[in-house]
């Protein structure tokens, strides 16, 4: 059975933090924008950050879902959501497979799909970070939006 878990921790410059752990599966991205809305509720965001926090969250994480685990999807993606008084940081992670993110992405239909997916994040982003390489177990995309 697929389950979605969520958990609240301590969070560092007096943020508040919620991890958000779901199965690798297309269906559960609109279950990762719901708890940014959430969220969205506890500071004054305005709208058009809020859509263009959306469109960066959807892409990072449905970029895990395509690509961590191949075609049949077995595994987890882990959403972290920091929000502090001046900045919301949003971290997606999984376990699948590595890949190095200085490589230039090809131009086919699939994978062009995920190389503009992480420049409209960078795009929208104050902050940008990814971790991942090739042959090595996991990826981890870090943005940040000052508020």
């Amino acid at each position: 059975m697929d389950e979605a878990a969520a958990s609240e921790g301590p969070a560092r410059d007096g943020a508040r933090a919620i991890t958000l752990r779901v199965p690798a599966k297309p269906e559960y991205v609109a279950l990762c924008r719901l708890a940014l809305t959430g969220l969205s509720q506890l500071r004054e965001i305005g709208d058009d950050t809020i859509a263009d926090l959306k469109l960066a969250l959807t892409e990072a994480v449905s970029n895990s879902v395509r690509h961590a685990y191949g075609p049949n999807g077995d595994g987890h993606v882990d959403v972290t959501y920091e929000l502090a008084p001046d900045r919301l940081r949003i971290e997606v992670a999984d376990d699948g497979e590595g890949f190095d993110p200085d490589e230039a992405p090809r131009f086919d239909a699939e994978v062009s799909e995920g190389g503009l997916g992480i420049a409209i994040i960078r795009s929208i982003a104050d902050e940008f970070e990814i971790a991942s390489a090739p042959g090595e177990r996991g990826s981890r995309l870090r943005f940040v939006k000052y508020l």
